[in-house]
């Protein structure tokens, strides 16, 4: 590149220009496969961290802090340092700089845009995943799956019940999460979420995300509505510490005033301080009588309950740093639980891809290994590669159109619909026959509450499905009036009878 600005200038612009052409041209191509996706992405995040890096440079020029495209725009103009126009010296000047540069660099020529354009096209950026991962379609967490196992937060559970609960962190107790091993491990997991996002998904800007999520989380914490975090990190982390009692001792200023507030309210106050809440009445009022003069943790240890150690308050500095601690941890929380939220389909895939591999042998997945190799290295060989398909015959078994001289003998080209199946399209006769034996016609028959019989083959109408039924009812007699059988007579003893048992006992003259 020249040395001069204004040459630098033109040359950063041209490069902008270039890079967002590609850009445009990078995504007017189709990627089929998940692996081609990824390289576009990668591919179009590169090029635009060129855009940006060359924006950048062309800001600087601009800005010209050093006045050096102002002295370069008036030497052009042939301007010296006196004043004085001198066009000759200055255009033969610039000539001999712009040969002395070919002269130093040869090789220097101009490359036209669709030269390297191709290249870059097809270009393949080098993206590091593990095994497990599968070119991004998984999540690895394995590592930190063992350290949940073997940290005092966690519990043994199995790999796919890690996978459902590993961003519920509401489940985990209070008292482990202001541990240093906790917060480690939500830094890791973070960690690692961030780092699978940017790799699968490069075109995300994530530190707006995490922007918007701080400032989410400020104002929840400042509220309070923080979840699992209400209380700012306090909770738990002041449940060892002395409380106030609910009676205020400096309003008392003896024993008998005490006695009078009665047994329930003495032995109230006494529990919250961690004393003995048993004896008599002036016993309590006695033992609470000592904290007016006496601080808690300096009574004897006699006064306490059983199990109860006295301990001393903790320091504003200490609690200070208990809530900076609280705050960053639930803060990580929430990032972690945003990224979930990001990579759903990633972790739903996951917990699929684990529960699939858990129902295969050794051989099965060695099997299953080796056919994704071949199907990968057959995408990578046909991927310039499309299919001649102008009429949009279905494909058949080796991957191709069938020939049409089929799709017209299987009628293919011939539409039924069936509104039992919810309006549903099957495609060829065949097909229209084979349905009315598979689950969606049989769950659409039992949702009229009509049995699907032979009597209803070829009906795809619901008002012809129930006209048909009603009649196939009324000649079997389901829905017929029988007088002889329904029509009830009763006696003087107020016996009940159908029609014709009454008439048969009148006749015999039993009635």
């Amino acid at each position: 590149m020249s040395a001069t600005l204004l040459e630098q200038t033109r040359a950063w612009h041209e490069e902008v220009e270039k890079l967002e052409r590609l850009v445009v041209k990078d995504f007017q191509r189709d990627a089929k496969s998940h692996k081609e996706r990824l390289h576009q992405n990668h591919r179009v995040n590169n090029m635009v961290e060129g855009i940006v890096a060359a924006s950048t440079k062309l800001v600087e020029i601009y800005e010209d802090k050093d006045n050096a495209r102002k002295d370069e725009i008036a030497a052009l103009g042939g301007q010296s340092a006196n004043g004085q126009n001198n066009y000759f010296s200055a255009f033969y000047d610039r000539l001999k700089e712009i040969r002395d540069y070919h002269r130093r660099h040869p090789s220097a020529r101009v490359v036209e845009e669709g030269e390297d354009a191709e290249e870059l096209l097809k270009e393949e950026p080098w993206i590091e995943f593990s095994g497990e991962e599968a070119y991004g379609r998984y999540l690895d967490l394995h590592e930190l799956y063992n350290r949940y196992l073997n940290a005092k937060f966690g519990h043994p559970i199995e790999y796919s019940a890690f996978l459902e609960e590993f961003s519920q962190t509401q489940k985990i107790p209070r008292k482990f999460k202001l541990t240093k091993d906790y917060r480690e491990y939500i830094l890791h997991l973070t960690e690692y979420l961030k780092s699978f996002f940017e790799r699968t998904q490069p075109l995300q800007v994530l530190d707006k995300i995490f922007a918007k999520v701080e400032t989410d989380f400020e104002t929840n914490w400042e509220a309070g509505t923080v979840d699992g975090w209400a209380d700012k990190g306090l909770g738990n982390g002041q449940s060892s510490t002395i409380e106030e009692p609910m009676i205020d001792m400096e309003d008392y200023d003896s024993v008998e005033e005490l006695i009078e507030l009665g047994p329930d309210r003495l032995k109230e106050a006494l529990s919250r301080l961690g004393l003995k809440s048993g004896g008599t009445l002036q016993q309590r009022a006695e033992r609470l009588f000592l904290t007016k003069s006496t601080p808690v943790e300096e009574l004897d240890r006699k006064h306490f309950a059983k199990g109860h150690q006295p301990t001393k308050r903790k320091s504003e500095e200490e609690i200070s740093q208990q809530v900076q601690t609280s705050r960053e941890v639930a803060l990580g929380e929430c990032q972690m639980r945003r990224l979930c939220e990001l990579l759903i389909e990633a972790i739903e895939e996951t917990k699929a891809h684990v529960g699939r591999k858990q129902a295969l042998t050794y051989e099965e997945m060695e099997a299953e290994r080796e056919e994704e190799e071949v199907q990968a290295e057959s995408e990578s060989d046909d991927e310039d590669q499309q299919i001649y398909n102008p009429l949009k015959l279905p494909m058949g078994w080796d991957g191709k159109p069938i020939p049409y001289w089929l799709y017209k003998l299987h009628g293919l080209g011939q539409e039924f619909k069936c509104e039992i199946c919810g309006n549903n399209s099957y495609w060829g006769r065949r097909a229209f026959e084979r349905h009315f034996k598979e689950w969606r016609h049989q769950h659409g028959m039992r949702c009229l509450g009509i049995p699907n019989t032979k009597n209803f083959h070829e009906i795809t109408s619901i008002k012809d499905a129930k006209a048909l039924w009603e009649k196939i009812q009324e000649r079997q007699g389901v829905n017929k009036w029988r007088p002889d059988l329904e029509e009830e007579y009763e006696d003087q003893d107020g016996n009940v009878y159908n029609k014709k048992t009454f008439a048969d006992l009148q006749r015999q003259g039993l009635i």
